[in-house]
C-alpha cells in the first residue's frame, strides 16, 4: 500500500550516487527527506537485486493521462501530473504550445497556482516566439516574433513561476529576449528555429543556455551549413534536450550527442502530451487536431510529429539497454542536470541527505519498480 515512510531504511540495492554507484547501499528516509543516519525504530526495506536512483526530473512536458497542461482544469493537469509521477518523474516542468497571447498569460496564471502549491516545478513557453519554417506541432497563425515586451507579459503572467522560454533566436526580436530572459534567471532556450550556425552562436553569447529536442524542428547538420546542431553540441554553455523514445532520434543521433557534449550536458524529456501513459485515439493539442497510433503523435493536417507519448521510465529503459549508456550517465541526465537547470539541484536531482525524498526503484532489467516523492510511496515496489 502507498504512504508516507516516516522512517525507513531502504537497504541492499545499488545506489546511484554522485560520486558513483555504491553496491549493498542503503538510504535512509526520515519524514519527507533522506537521513544521514536512521532512528532506532526505523523499518528496512531489503532491495537486494535492485537499483535505486534519484527521482526523475523532466522540464518539458505537455501532459499525460488524457490529459493536457495546455488547456486542461486544474483537475485535468494534476492527474497529468499523478501520470508522470507514476513512471517516476517526481519533478515536472508544465510546457504550454503556441496559443493567443491572452489565453498563455491565462494558463500561466492558472498553471502558477499548481507552482506555488508544490505540484508543478515552473512553467516552460514552447511559442509562439518560434520558426513558421520549424513550427512542427504548432499552429503557424498563431506565431509571432520575440518581443520582449511580450515576453516579459508570459513572464510576469506567471508570477515568478517561469523557467523556460523557447525561441527562434534568429527572429526580430530574438537576442534581446534571450538577453531580458537571462537577466531575469529564466531559461532561454534555442528551438524550432531556422538559425544558421552563426545566428546560434550569436544567441549563445547573449545567454541562451539549452537546446530544446536537439535536432528536431532544426536545421539538418550539413558539411558546408552546420547550422545550430553544431553550434549547440560544441558549446559547454549548452545543455541539449533530448526524446529518447525511439521515433524523434535515431539511436546514432543519441550516440552522438552523448559522445560530443557529455553527459553532464545531455537533459532527457519527454515532449509528452495528452496520451502519454493513456493510450492511442483522437487528441488536441493546442488548437491542433493529433492522433496517436501505436504510440505515436501525429498532426492529423501535415503528419507532423507531435509530442510523444513517453514517459521516462521508458527513457531511462531505452537509454541503458539499448543504446548501452552507462546508468550513471543517465542519471546525471534524467535527474541531475535538469534538476540545476532549473535551480533545484539544492533539493533534488541526486540522493543526499538534506535533499527530498525523491527515488525511482528499478529491478535489474531497469524496469521500474517503485516511486517515492517527499517520503510517500506513490508505486511502493513489492518486494518477495
Amino acid at each position: 500500500m502507498a504512504g508516507r515512510a516516516d522512517s525507513t531504511v531502504l537497504a541492499g540495492a545499488r545506489v546511484v550516487l554522485p560520486t558513483g554507484t555504491v553496491e549493498n547501499g542503503r538510504v535512509i528516509v526520515e519524514g519527507t527527506r533522506i537521513a544521514g543516519s536512521a532512528a532506532q525504530d526505523a523499518r528496512t526495506l531489503d532491495l537486494s537485486g535492485h537499483w535505486l536512483v534519484p527521482g526523475f526530473v523532466d522540464m518539458h512536458n505537455h501532459g499525460g493521462g488524457g490529459a493536457s497542461f495546455t488547456s486542461g482544469t486544474v483537475d485535468e493537469v494534476l492527474t497529468g501530473i499523478r501520470t508522470h509521477r507514476e513512471h517516476g518523474t517526481t519533478t515536472l516542468v508544465a510546457s504550454t504550445v503556441t496559443g493567443e497571447m491572452d489565453f498563455l498569460a491565462h494558463r500561466a496564471g492558472v498553471l502558477s497556482e499548481l507552482v506555488e502549491q508544490g505540484d508543478l516545478a515552473g512553467i516552460h513557453f514552447e511559442g509562439p516566439f518560434i520558426s513558421p519554417c520549424r513550427k512542427g506541432a504548432h499552429s503557424e497563425n498563431l506565431l509571432r516574433h520575440p518581443d520582449p515586451a511580450e515576453v516579459r507579459k508570459l513572464m510576469d503572467a506567471a508570477r515568478g513561476t517561469a523557467k523556460m522560454f523557447t525561441l527562434a533566436t534568429e527572429l526580430p526580436g530574438g537576442i534581446d529576449s534571450v538577453r531580458l530572459l537571462a537577466e531575469h534567471g529564466v531559461i532561454a532556450a534555442i528551438g524550432h528555429t531556422d538559425a544558421t550556425y552563426e545566428q546560434t552562436v550569436e544567441a549563445i553569447d547573449a545567454g541562451a543556455t539549452v537546446a530544446t529536442h536537439l535536432y528536431n524542428a532544426m536545421p539538418p547538420l550539413a558539411h558546408r551549413e552546420p547550422g545550430p546542431i553544431a553550434a549547440l553540441l560544441e558549446d559547454e554553455r549548452i545543455t541539449v534536450e533530448l526524446i529518447n523514445d525511439g521515433t524523434h532520434l535515431h539511436p546514432a543521433a543519441l550516440e552522438l550527442a552523448y559522445h560530443h557534449a557529455g553527459a553532464h550536458r545531455v537533459a532527457l524529456i519527454t515532449d509528452a502530451m495528452d496520451a502519454a501513459g493513456f493510450g492511442d485515439g483522437q487528441y488536441q493539442l493546442g488548437p491542433l487536431a493529433v492522433e496517436v497510433k501505436d504510440g505515436v503523435a501525429r498532426l492529423v493536417e501535415g503528419n507532423s510529429i507531435a509530442g510523444s507519448t513517453l514517459t521516462l521510465d521508458t527513457a531511462f529503459h531505452r537509454a541503458v539497454t539499448i543504446d548501452r549508456i552507462p546508468v550513471e550517465d543517465v542519471v546525471q541526465s534524467i535527474s541531475a542536470n535538469p534538476a540545476r537547470l532549473l535551480g533545484l539541484y539544492d533539493r533534488v536531482g541526486s540522493l543526499e541527505p538534506g535533499k527530498d525524498a525523491d527515488l525511482v526503484v528499478l529491478d535489474e532489467d531497469f524496469v521500474l519498480r517503485g516511486v517515492m516523492r517527499k517520503g510517500e510511496w506513490i508505486k511502493e515496489p513489492e518486494i518477495a
